[in-house]
């Protein structure tokens, strides 16, 4: 199928994009188009204007150390994200998330940005990043603003970015010493959309005790979630085999899976303590 006719926009700027969406009543921004350009053409998406931002990459592709956090431009390729060194020692999560979206060619065109913006409930990127906790800017007509991580993904295909503001970079503070993350998705094949994904980051104090840790599962609910039952058992306490087992028992607590062709509800909710406990295991392996 051929999407509907559509109007096409190529702004040079960051705020002439702005702008664009502002008067643009039904507009929608482009930025790789891997996920948006699919929807059009199965007319599932039929915006009657699109902004195409790829011109002002110079503005939001980019990774850069600051004093508190790692700062991701919203236009940085997974590609770069997968094989970027500082990414790489300071959260292989991202590493583990980017380098299992898709295949390569998809890598070098889809956008960090866009995967959080498009919000597929199971999409990598955004599980992995709910895991760490960042916040999200975006900048519109009415200037700049700053999004936790949990009130950035409101439903199935919708974040809290207003229609005239673009989303330009995500925020990840630094983990403490001693910390591990991961991440782990099952899915029929390599590459294909996760049927269940799972998250982790955690420190660990004296005596392997779990100081502090986060659990995001995707695939599993109409947004990433928090697995807070589970964190809230390790917290405090001596991670071994015999408490990471009891945790993963408790992670599918708030998780309201679908049933679909890829899996029933039943079986994502086993394969919740399953991917949990590897998950867990492949952090603290990394700590």
């Amino acid at each position: 199928m051929y999407p509907k006719k559509f109007d096409y926009f190529l702004p040079g700027s960051l705020n002439e994009a702005i702008k664009l969406l502002h008067e643009r009543e039904d507009s929608k921004v482009l930025a790789g188009g891997q996920s948006l350009l699919a929807l059009m053409k199965l007319r599932l998406a039929a915006p009657a204007a699109l902004v195409d931002i790829t011109q002002v990459k110079d503005e939001l592709s980019y990774i850069k150390k600051e004093k508190t956090h790692l700062a991701v431009g919203a236009l940085t390729p997974h590609d770069h994200l997968e094989h970027n060194k500082v990414v790489g020692s300071l959260f292989p999560i991202l590493v583990d998330a980017a380098s299992k979206i898709g295949d390569q060619q998809i890598r070098n065109r889809g956008t960090v940005g866009g995967s959080c913006c498009h919000a597929d409930p199971a999409a990598d990127l955004p599980t992995a990043f709910l895991a760490l906790d960042p916040k999200f800017v975006v900048r519109g007509t009415r200037g700049q603003r700053s999004i936790p991580s949990s009130d950035f993904f409101v439903d199935t295909f919708s974040t809290a970015v207003k229609k005239d503001e673009i989303l330009t970079e995500i925020r990840i503070p630094y983990l403490p010493k001693r910390s591990g993350s991961a991440y782990i998705k099952h899915s029929r094949r390599e590459g294909d959309f996760a049927i269940v994904g799972v998250g982790v980051a955690l420190t660990v104090g004296p005596k392997n005790v779990c100081k502090d840790i986060r659990i995001s599962l995707g695939a599993v609910a109409p947004t990433p979630i928090r697995a807070k039952s589970a964190e809230k058992h390790l917290k405090g306490k001596k991670l071994n085999e015999e408490t990471i087992v009891a945790s993963a028992e408790e992670a599918n607590l708030e998780a309201d899976p679908p049933s679909d062709m890829h899996g029933s509800r039943e079986y994502r909710l086993e394969m919740i303590k399953v991917f949990t406990k590897r998950a867990v295991k492949l952090a603290l392996s990394r700590v």
